[in-house]
């Protein structure tokens, strides 16, 4: 049972100490005068834990959602507070290198205005990606006007633009649930994500690393500072590091080690995290730099200092997954599904009571199913989960059997009076699924939701819940959700090609076959695509057979033929009608999808 300490200030002096200045007011527009960033929409905050709020998610909100440009030590800068993620600026012989550029250019920008206003006018000097999510490279364009050094992590690229492209409208879609960025801010809408308070809606950016980190041990000097770097790949990102300044004893943990419990699996989607190595590298981590560091500072949240402090959190943490991992595999090993472990693991009380492993991101339950998940797969072994009838009509089929809609919420209602809100919410959902047309059910599902995200400490899970309410209520609001320009013009021919092969519908393009080279001159790579039996593929151009159409193009001008553009100065040699035939066949996704109606 936690016995959570309220009296423990320790958090709330280190995400105050060494502040400068705050941007006044908090706020950031992009150049039409649109809201992209507003962190004083989070004032409420200061106030007392209403009711409606976890007393634990209020306090981690609360220091999320401090706001300004902080010392670290002498020479390292953060700016907290303007999105998601932080800024970290190290100042060097000549400039400044900036690390993790936010999500948007307008974020970045007035995040380094606001370093520039209070240390001086230090060009930027480098740029260091520490992974490959959107938080911490979208901006860079913000803080970057001509070339200098980028580094990031082996294999940065790949995973940088296909975790936002292959699965990215489901993924996006699902994330205005994750982050709650439909509903209000305040006590009884959105109080925060408990990695940081919401995502910029600014324009995305992405400059191409000039320099990969391929090793663990790789060393080097950037505008006279030396950084000594460890490859962390498949932990919190699939292209993920560490690094050390020798000469500030500061240690940069990117997103391996934060003031929360993190995801090995999100609820937006994303590939199952490897929580095994993600305790392995902290290991490494506290082995490598752990006597060396007096300050550790990540991506997200507020810097600990002093050795010994630093070296008990890093500790925590990486026990934090391997507890996690091992425990769920002994349990998996003793024949409990995923859904039967998730109920019975808890935290050992050390950690438990640890501020900084709280579940306000990630949380025991989804994770230990994750965890799961990435060895056992989606089957529990029961052959009663082989072949399920999909939602819609097993709910019709359960209804039927309880005794019809109304009997069904007449149950629930039950159900949640007694406090088995998790129960009613089952129950509900079937109801919805059989009739979405049964207001009672909607309206009853709603407020059960509604109940769930008030009571929960996890951010994530508040904000799925009551989004999940908000629709149930409201309809869906309709968002606009598409791969930003700065992140399309970073994909390769490839992973161009590969966007439209996932979205050819299958069943209408079963009996096409059509065949078309694409030459793409201003990076040099020459792709043929085959539509057969409704798979497109991709290989090398062939000689031994003709393409029904030849195209010579630039990668700008595919990408605007994908987009449905007709750019000039394209070379079609062949049957011209062969694109149309393949654009036909290929499917607009909806971003706007349901979720808790069929």
């Amino acid at each position: 049972m936690s016995e959570l300490l309220f009296s423990d200030r320790a958090d709330f002096d280190d995400a105050d100490r060494g502040f400068i200045a705050a941007l006044k007011p908090g706020a950031v527009q992009d150049d039409r005068g649109r809201v992209v960033w507003n962190n004083d929409a989070y004032d409420f905050l200061a106030g007392d834990c209403p009711a409606t709020v976890d007393p634990s998610l209020w306090r981690q909100s609360q220091l999320c959602a401090k706001q300004g440009l902080y010392e670290v030590v002498p020479g390292i800068y953060q700016v907290r507070g303007l999105d998601l993620s932080n800024m970290t600026l190290v100042e060097g012989e000549r400039g400044v290198i900036v690390i993790d550029p936010l999500v948007s250019v307008e974020t970045a920008a007035a995040a380094l205005a606001l370093y520039r206003q209070h240390r001086g006018e230090r060009p930027v000097t480098a740029v260091i990606y520490t992974h490959s999510h959107v938080d911490h490279f979208g901006g860079v364009e913000g803080v970057v006007s001509g070339e200098v050094p980028v580094l990031a992590p082996a294999g940065f690229m790949a995973h940088a633009v296909s975790e936002n492209v292959y699965a990215g409208i489901a993924m996006a879609r699902r994330g205005t649930y994750q982050y709650g960025m439909l509903l209000p801010n305040g006590p009884d809408g959105q109080v925060g994500t408990g990695l940081g308070q919401n995502v910029s809606t600014g324009r995305v950016s992405l400059i191409p690393p000039t320099t990969d980190i391929t090793r663990t041990g790789q060393e080097e000097t950037l505008d006279g500072v030396r950084i000594q770097f460890q490859l962390t790949p498949g932990t919190e990102a699939p292209a993920e590091m560490n690094f050390y300044f020798p000469e500030h004893r500061a240690l940069c943990l990117a997103e391996n080690a934060t003031h929360n419990m993190h995801n090995v699996l999100t609820l937006r989607g994303a590939e199952v995290r490897d929580a095994r190595m993600w305790s392995r590298y902290l290991t490494e981590t506290i082995a490598r730099y752990g006597e060396h560091t007096d300050v550790a500072f990540a991506s997200h949240h507020w810097p600990t200092w002093g050795g010994d402090r630093v070296r008990k959190f890093l500790t925590e943490q990486r026990d934090l997954y391997a507890y996690l991992h091992d425990q769920t595999l002994r349990l998996t090993n003793l024949g409990y599904t995923g859904l039967e472990i998730a109920e019975r693991i808890e935290l050992p009380p050390a950690l438990d009571n640890a501020w900084h492993a709280r579940g306000y991101y990630g949380s025991v339950s989804h994770n230990v199913k994750a965890v799961y998940q990435r060895y056992m797969g989606w089957f529990d072994g029961n052959p009663a989960s082989l072949w399920e009838h999909p939602p819609t009509e097993s709910a019709k089929r359960y209804v039927e059997c309880i005794g019809g809609v109304d009997r069904v919420v007449e149950k629930a209602r039950e159900y949640a009076s007694a406090g088995d809100l998790r129960f009613a919410a089952q129950l509900l959902k079937h109801a919805v699924f059989a009739e979405p047309g049964h207001a009672a059910a909607k309206e009853l599902l709603a407020d059960t939701y509604q109940r769930l995200g008030f009571g929960s400490e996890n951010a994530t899970w508040r904000n799925y819940y009551l989004t999940g309410a908000h629709e149930l209520r409201s309809g869906i609001v309709p968002t606009q959700v598409s791969i930003s320009g700065g992140m399309a013009a970073a994909l390769t021919v490839e992973q161009i090609l590969d966007s439209v092969a996932i979205r050819v519908d299958g069943p209408r393009a079963a009996d096409t076959r059509l065949v078309i080279d694409w030459h793409v001159t201003d990076v040099d790579e020459h792709v043929r695509t085959t539509l057969s039996n409704g798979a497109l593929s991709q290989e090398p151009v062939r000689d031994d057979e003709p393409a029904d159409l030849a195209l010579t193009l630039t990668k700008a001008q595919l990408l605007g033929l994908i987009a449905g553009q007709q750019p000039d100065g394209i070379d079609y040699r062949g049957d011209r009608a062969t694109l149309g035939r393949l654009l036909g066949l290929v499917d607009e996704p909806d971003p706007n999808f349901p979720i808790v109606t069929p």
